[in-house]
């Protein structure tokens, strides 16, 4: 199955990060831990449209790394994976 956003969404992957303490003890995916705030971009939709009905295309593109707010996005799962789906204004920059 695959996602297909509507109007200005972008449907990211979060980046998983390896969590490691400074003393180089790694944690497991069961400590507790804060929400990524980067991911790549996956899938975008159409745009938004403006005053005359016309689509504006969004800034981001599939395959860019992204940094969004934290709470934001939505968490969907699909397939057994986990995605986030967030509308531009929730994405603050393009990481190159």
């Amino acid at each position: 199955m695959t996602i297909r956003p509507l109007a200005d969404h972008v449907v990211i992957e979060p980046l998983k990060e390896e969590q490691k303490t400074k003393t180089g003890i790694l944690l497991p995916d069961t400590a507790e831990k804060e929400k990524s705030e980067q991911g790549t971009v996956v899938a975008v939709g159409p745009g938004k449209k403006d005053e005359d009905g016309k689509a504006v295309a969004l800034e981001v593109k599939v395959g860019d790394t992204v940094l969004f707010t934290k709470y934001g996005p939505h968490e969907v799962k699909v397939d057994e994976k986990e995605y986030l789906v967030a509308k531009e204004e929730d994405i603050l920059a393009v990481l190159e």
